[in-house]
């Protein structure tokens, strides 16, 4: 069947024709480099929406169409595409790449679901928490992956029991389904290297503002965050909209068990990468540390980064026989598109401030007499319900550099309202499209899009108001 729909071939004509048609208009809205800035931003919003070609094709445009229009000279709007932000995101793929080769996840995720316990609602805890840790390291969508097949041998129990699939059955399945794509979701915000959003956003501030968060920094904040979100989640569910009270399953730690036995005892490889993976963390959070001890270093999570990846292809596990834990066509699997619309959103983002539509936002904001609080709770609101709708990767790379202009506009530091707002990108649970682990756990069966968006949408308006206190107390805390 073809998945050419009507969408993507009005959207695929619909792009060009926004850009030629804000080129053609016979007067400025900004300034000549602007209004170009502004229609290449539209065309990209066009593909990105209806998504008539791939998300990472749409982020090459800047590259050919600055250039072409004397926005940029192509040096410097190529040069986006090789930030340090990019290296950083691509050495973190690497670590995810290992991790998964050597299935050093699958085992971890399995000890900490063993760990919590065997009742309902300690399995789905179990689940929602090595799904979580899981997706602070590596994508979301192979931590829901992972996590699938184990929680469908779970639910498969109650299905074969002698009661057959009862009402506190489904919503035990509900539950842990749904507590992997959640978490999944709001895992990914606890690390800079956990979802890309964040790394856009870092990009952008590096690039354009010369302001650096460190990994710890973003984990001080991002990881009690995921906590507190996490917990809600959990409660809302087992405790609010899917209680299964008085629901017994006695085999399940068997199946945790047999999953544990077939992957063996510990293997050299996997401690290799263990090895290397926790040198790598503990780099990143204790860099300041070691840049203070030794002041001419100049350490950055992107040099940290590049060493957990070369110590993957360099450092042999097995020195006689030249065995490495990695080989280069093991990166065929890496998520090569993903770099490319950082790119993109890094060259946007550059485009918007030198042609002076950052300044202009600001300015418009800086003359209105709009509330500080009202305006941060309207932009968190808009990104969280609009990436339901598109990449949030897509969107932060589109919004970041306008929500920039508005902090500027408000005179307020503009960590405040950028790093709540790119939360929000991450924390989508209404619906299947909205993001890969919503998509897969809705293809299990188990899961109707009604009962989705349910509990997304009173989960969408507590991460709301949740942003709202990061914007307001935990940010200027922290930053």
């Amino acid at each position: 069947m073809s998945t050419h729909t009507l969408s993507k071939k009005i959207g695929l004509f619909l792009g060009p024709l926004v850009f030629i048609s804000l080129k053609i208009i016979p007067f400025e809205i900004i300034s000549d480099k602007g209004d170009t800035v502004l229609a290449v931003a539209f065309w990209m919003i066009c593909w990105w929406i209806t998504e008539a070609v791939s998300i990472s094709v749409t982020a090459l445009l800047p590259l050919l169409l600055f250039p072409l229009f004397k926005v940029m000279p192509i040096a410097d709007v190529g040069a986006n595409y090789g930030s340090p932000i990019v290296f950083l995101f691509f050495g973190g793929f690497v670590l995810a790449l290992a991790l998964e080769k050597v299935n050093l996840h699958k085992r971890i995720a399995l000890n900490i679901i063993k760990k919590t316990g065997t009742t309902p609602n300690k399995v789905i805890l179990g689940f929602m928490i090595a799904t979580a840790f899981m997706s602070m390291w590596i994508s979301n969508t192979a931590s829901t992956v992972v996590m699938l097949p184990i929680a469908m041998s779970v639910i498969q129990l109650l299905i074969d029991d002698e009661d057959g699939f009862t009402k506190k059955d489904q919503n035990f399945a509900l539950s842990v389904m749904l507590g992997i794509a959640f978490s999944a979701n709001a895992g990914g915000i606890a690390t800079v290297i956990g979802t890309p959003p964040n790394s856009v956003l870092i990009g952008l501030l590096e690039n354009e503002y010369n302001i650096e968060i460190s990994f710890l920094n973003w984990m001080l904040l991002g990881l009690p965050f995921s906590a507190i979100l996490i917990t809600i989640i959990y409660l809302v569910m087992v405790k609010w909209l899917f209680p299964n009270t008085g629901l017994t399953f006695k085999t399940s730690e068997t199946i945790i068990d047999n999953e544990l036995k077939n992957l063996g005892n510990i293997t050299a490889k996997e401690k290799h990468v263990l090895i290397i993976f926790a040198v790598t963390v503990s780099l990143w959070i204790f860099r300041s540390l070691i840049n203070s001890l030794i002041p001419n270093l100049g350490l950055s999570d992107t040099m940290i980064s590049i060493f957990g990846a070369l110590a993957l292809f360099t450092v042999p596990f097995n020195f006689k026989k030249g065995e490495f834990i990695l080989v280069w066509t093991d990166t065929q699997k890496l998520a090569w598109g993903i770099l490319i619309l950082f790119g993109g959103g890094l060259a946007l983002a550059k485009g918007m401030s030198s042609s002076g539509i950052v300044d202009a936002v600001a300015t418009l904001i800086a003359n209105s007499n709009i509330s500080i609080l009202l305006m941060a709770s309207l932009l968190i609101f808009l990104m969280l319900f609009m990436t339901e709708l598109m990449s949030n990767v897509a969107l932060v790379a589109v919004l970041a550099p306008v929500v920039a202009g508005i902090a500027l506009g408000l005179d307020i530091p503009i960590l405040y309202l950028l790093i709540p707002v790119t939360m929000a990108s991450s924390c989508a649970f209404m619906l299947p499209m909205a993001t890969p682990p919503n998509a897969i756990v809705f293809a299990s069966g188990f899961i109707k899009v009604n009962e989705m968006a349910r509990v997304g949408i009173i989960l969408n308006l507590i991460a709301v108001f949740l942003l709202i206190l990061v914007f307001k107390f935990f940010v200027p805390l922290i930053f």
